[in-house]
Order: C-alpha cells, then sequence, then structure tokens
C-alpha cells in the first residue's frame, strides 16, 4: 500500500471514529494545534530569517475489548518563511526523513519557502494480559529516568531544543513487559531502523531501599553492546536520578572501543513553589579540545552516544511559578572545556484551560566551533488550542 493511501485511510477512520465517540466510550480521540513563530538572528548574518509553522497532532485510542488497544498518532505540519529557502533542501530533508523501518513520513507539497508534511509516529497494538504487556508497532520505548539527557534512552533518543515535538519520536518495535510484582518488571524490545539495524535489550525494574533502579543489556543498531543502569530516588527532599550506558564497538573501525555515556540530576522545589533542577553529563569518549560544532536543531543520526561531542556538560534550570497562569522559567547548558553555552529564558501563559501562550528564547553564545557556539539566537512565539 502506498504512503498516500496509507494516510488517507488512517484521516478517514480517525475522523469517522470522532463522529460517534460520544456515544461510543471504546474510542478517545484527542490532539492540538499550535502556531510557533521563529525568528533566527545567527551568529555570522545581519539578516535575520524567519520560520513560521502550524502544526496539528491528533491521538486515537481504540479500545478494542478489555485487553486490546489500538493507537495512532498523527502529526500535520506546515511550515514556511525565508529560513527554508536559505536552508533548502537540507532543512526539509531533514525534518522529513523518517528513522524507523516503515517510511510513515510523507511530504504533500513544498517549494523552497514552504513545504507541508505528515508524519505516523504511534500506530501500534497493545495487548494485555494479567501481568504481560505486549505492544507491536510504531510506540515510544521510554527507558530514560533524567529530565534532559537519557543515556538509557537508547530506543527514541530525542532532542532536548526540539520543544515543539511534545509528544518525541517512536520506533518500529516489538515490546513485552512482565510484572514481577508491585514495584519490579522485566522488558525485553526489539526495533528497526531505516537502515535495517536491529536495537535490541532487555531491562529489570526494581526498587530497593525506596529507590526505584534498573538495569538493562542488549545490542544498539547491532554494532554496539549496550549495558548499563539508572536510579531514582530522594535524598530528603531532594530527587535525585541517574543514568549510566555503556557501548562496546563490535566492529574493528576507528570507532573507541568503549564508550560510556552517564548523566546524574538532582531537583528541588522550594516553599514558595520555585523549582531548580541541576544535571551534568559525562562522555568518556568526548573531547576536551577542537570539540566541533553540533547539529542542534535537526534529530539527525542522533543517539545516546552524541548527547554531547565534549567530555562534560552542566545543566541548570530554575522554574517558578509568578501566578497561578503565568510560569517563568530559564535553563542553561555549559561546555567547560570550550567555554560555549546555551540560554533558554521563557514565559508562559494559561489563557485558559485548553489554551496556552509560549514566548521563549534559545540564545547559543560561544566561539565559531565550539559546541554551542556559532548559532546566534532564536526567539520563538507560540500559540497553542488542545481539544
Amino acid at each position: 500500500m502506498k504512503k498516500k493511501q496509507i494516510y488517507l485511510l488512517i484521516f478517514t477512520i480517525i475522523f469517522a471514529i470522532n463522529g460517534v465517540k460520544s456515544q461510543n466510550k471504546k474510542y478517545d480521540f484527542n490532539g492540538f494545534i499550535q502556531y510557533i513563530n521563529t525568528t533566527w538572528n545567527p551568529e555570522d548574518n545581519i539578516n535575520w530569517m524567519e520560520i513560521s509553522s502550524v502544526h496539528n497532532r491528533f491521538d486515537w485510542h481504540w479500545y478494542i475489548n478489555n485487553k486490546l488497544t489500538f493507537y495512532a498518532g498523527l502529526r500535520n505540519n506546515l511550515d514556511y518563511g525565508s529560513l527554508l529557502a536559505n536552508f533548502y533542501p537540507y532543512y526539509i530533508n531533514s525534518i522529513t526523513q523518517d528513522n524507523g523501518f516503515l517510511n510513515l513520513t510523507h511530504k504533500w507539497t513544498g517549494k523552497p519557502n514552504y513545504f507541508f508534511y505528515s508524519n505516523i509516529d504511534r500506530l501500534n497494538l497493545k495487548w494485555n494480559y494479567k501481568k504481560i504487556e505486549f505492544t507491536l508497532g510504531r510506540q515510544r520505548i521510554n527507558w530514560g529516568v533524567n529530565q534532559v539527557w537519557n543515556p538509557n534512552d537508547i530506543f527514541n533518543t530525542y532532542n532536548y531544543f526540539d520543544f515543539s515535538y511534545i509528544n518525541r519520536p517512536g520506533s518500529d518495535a516489538v515490546r513485552i513487559q512482565y510484572y514481577t510484582g508491585n514495584f519490579s518488571s522485566i522488558q525485553v524490545a526489539a526495533k528497526l531502523n531505516r537502515e535495517k539495524q536491529i536495537t535490541t535489550a532487555a531491562m529489570y525494574k526494581f526498587n530497593f531501599a525506596n529507590y526505584d533502579f534498573q538495569l538493562l543489556s542488549g545490542v544498539m543498531n547491532k554494532n554496539f553492546l549496550t549495558y548499563g543502569g539508572g536510579w531514582a530516588g530522594q535524598i530528603k527532599d531532594v530527587g535525585f536520578t541517574g543514568e549510566v550506558t555503556c557501548f562496546t564497538n563490535l566492529k574493528n573501525d576507528s570507532t573507541p572501543k568503549t564508550q560510556c555515556i552517564a548523566s546524574v540530576a538532582a531537583n528541588y522545589t522550594f516553599s514558595n513553589s520555585l523549582f531548580v533542577n541541576v544535571s551534568a553529563l559525562y562522555n568518556s569518549a568526548g573531547k576536551t579540545q577542537n570539540i566541533g560544532q553540533r547539529d542542534l536543531l535537526t534529530s539527525i543520526n542522533l543517539s545516546p552516544q552524541t548527547l554531547t561531542l565534549s567530555k562534560f556538560n552542566l545543566f541548570g534550570e530554575l522554574s517558578y511559578p509568578i501566578t497561578p497562569l503565568i510560569k517563568a522559567d530559564i535553563s542553561a547548558i555549559f561546555d567547560p572545556y570550550d567555554n560555549s553555552a546555551f540560554i533558554g529564558p521563557s514565559l508562559d501563559f494559561n489563557l485558559s484551560n485548553s489554551v496556552d501562550l509560549l514566548a521563549m528564547a534559545q540564545i547559543f553564545a560561544g566561539k565559531t566551533e565550539t559546541e554551542y557556539g556559532g548559532f546566534g539566537q532564536m526567539y520563538y512565539l507560540r500559540l497553542k488550542w488542545d481539544f
């Protein structure tokens, strides 16, 4: 079946089911529409560039019976502006690249200064029976613990800077979970990517001394023996989490034989609702000089191994509700080896129960060819309606 036929079928089913959802509790339909205006002030260019985006998402759950659930998630994105024209066709090609085994991303139309595409990032069937949960299809396998950097997330690594992709990417995979107790489980999962490389791993989760622990082992992209673990707990009132994953190269090439990625984080909420979050990221194969510039704006070739090119990164965040309807937030990332940095201030306005307005900036500082330098500043205004 051609991709256009697949999309037309999904659209037809979703809207047909939505028409009768109020009479039938077996169906759940929701989503959102958001408009984002992005203005980019490049580091080495006096001409500012702009892109406007209209993003729409549908999430549809069909509860076939008390054991079977079908889930489809569909994104429709319209982007237009001078930024597209200046980076044509690289930007469009990178955004519409589907990393799954099945190519469920389709560009309907496009020119250098605009394009419209759709992406099915959830398409799976889940079966529950007693202590067993089985999921087949495009899904998100979330093994990460920390908020920012997730070395344990070997199936669905996400781009922290891509704040507009709220639901995060999925994988074409099969996953089996068996609950061995109230606070313990075993998961086994396998996925295929667009290069037909398999990632398969098992995870054991358990609770000990009021901490949630997880241990994992497997093979990533058929070339890396993968093993590690993570934890989540508290030291008094401070949340304390961490993850570490090591990758042993099974090929004879120039890639380091073994690379370990680790992140640790702590967070605390004060009595006045001020939230503080700090984190550190370590890359055993990272550079300490001539680090080079990352592709921060797309998710091509993103994996736990490429969370940073440097040996070490630091993260900090402050968040405070100015009023019950207005929240201020500022986050920052610092590379101590090349002194480059990222700063992300934002203001979130809750206009109603279903509408919010977000104003934010992504400010990159540092010399050219440093990890966070050379990008300049990006300014965003987002209006979002949930339904």
